[in-house]
């Protein structure tokens, strides 16, 4: 039998998509066997499924084949769903196999965070993979071609999105953009259609710099956006939302897009997780399970202040390059390194040539803003894929 380690990475989001490639790089040929399992043959931009969600960029440009970004003589791919997490026989159980591991690195990905909400998990959708935009972008189309066959049914072109973070305002931005020419298209009035963004904290972009929340709520209200700051979402339900003290939103459209918990399979591994997600080490690893790293939404970290570190596609990326590290350097029998977050700044964007952001210590809004999105966005293209990937899908960021 092979004595050569054996590391398995589930998921391919920015974590794990980050640990594989800097494994590609810094193992040599024979030192590991290294397995990466996925769900699907590709690894999406999580940060651009607002665009496709909304309808003003196809779901083509929001991924990449995970073929074209490995070296397939230094990682084998696995395309499959995992079904279970062993810890004690160091296995995991997928829909069509068995993996066994000596290091296992979860990077899973979350799930929607719904705080209770009755029929949030029943009547709303999410933007979280590729399929849920493609069923949220046809979704909205065809309440227009509704709305034109059932005149009175105006619930046909209200669209509430649930949540103004950083995805839900990216989200709402598009959708503003949207809309306008969804009805020119199908003879609507424009007047008639109604955007509402609902968020439960009294600020949208809850933690980000005032003047920045400010400017993107004047530059969304322009656009056709009303917003309902400080106020929650009581019950979800297929006719709409009640929010507030029992004020129903007629919808037919509900996105939720505030809130994201760990994966359920880390609970049911019996690894001790507060919503999902698994308290790391300072080296990513779980507390008694040294073998075992987690990465992305996965992960639960504190800054300084003793907060938890947002699951961003920046924080899952560091992680990534940190976890493979800390993997090469324990087949080594080398000393770990301490993952130290980097805050290289962050930025919203607002729809077609708008935007918000906070970069190198500076603020920025407007098309300034939005080229430095852009130039974010062909950075990570550049980092998993190199010039040919940026020459591929540059020009559609």
């Amino acid at each position: 039998m092979s004595n050569i380690p054996k590391i398995v990475i589930l998921g391919a989001g920015y974590g794990g998509v980050l640990t594989a490639l800097r494994l590609q790089k810094e193992l040599n040929y024979n030192e590991a066997d290294v397995t990466l399992v996925n769900k699907h043959d590709y690894h999406y931009f999580t940060t651009h499924l607002h665009m496709p969600a909304a309808g003003t960029d196809k779901t083509e440009n929001a991924r990449v084949s995970i073929s074209k970004l490995i070296d397939e003589f230094k990682i084998d791919f696995v395309k499959s769903t995992v079904v279970q997490i062993r810890t004690q026989d160091k296995k995991v159980i997928l829909e069509d196999g068995t993996l066994s591991y000596d290091y296992l690195v979860i990077g899973l990905g979350g799930e929607p965070e719904t705080f209770g909400i009755p029929g949030m998990l029943e009547h709303a959708m999410n933007i979280r993979s590729i399929n849920s935009v493609r069923l949220i972008r046809e979704h909205i189309e065809y309440q227009f071609a509704r709305y034109k066959r059932e005149p009175h049914r105006t619930d046909y072109l209200t669209f509430v999105v649930g949540g103004a973070g950083f995805t839900g305002i990216e989200f709402v931005g598009e959708l503003a953009d949207r809309l306008p020419e969804l009805a020119k298209q199908n003879d609507v009035d424009p007047a008639l259609v109604k955007l509402y963004n609902i968020e439960a904290a009294p600020s949208a972009l809850p933690g980000f710099d005032p003047e920045l929340v400010e400017y993107a709520m004047q530059v969304l209200t322009r656009k056709g956006v009303t917003f309902r700051i400080g106020t929650a979402i009581k019950e979800c339900t297929a006719d709409g939302v009640i929010v507030g003290e029992g004020e129903e939103i007629k919808a037919a459209t509900v996105i939720w897009a505030a809130g994201v918990r760990g994966n359920r399979l880390i609970e049911e591994a019996g690894i001790e997780t507060m919503r999902g997600r698994v308290k790391v080490d300072d080296s990513l690893r779980v507390p008694g399970n040294d073998n075992i790293y987690v990465v992305g939404d996965n992960s639960l970290m504190f800054n300084a202040e003793g907060r938890p570190f947002p699951p961003t596609a920046q924080i899952a990326m560091q992680q990534g390059v940190t976890c493979a590290h800390n993997l090469v350097a324990s087949i080594r029998n080398q000393p770990l390194k301490k993952f130290e977050f980097k805050n290289k700044g962050t930025v919203a964007s607002l729809g077609k040539g708008e935007a918000v952001g906070l970069a190198f210590g500076k603020k920025y809004k407007g098309g300034v803003a939005a080229l430095l999105k852009k130039a974010i966005d062909i950075r990570y293209l550049y980092i998993i894929g190199g010039i040919p990937l940026v020459v591929r899908k540059g020009k559609f960021l």
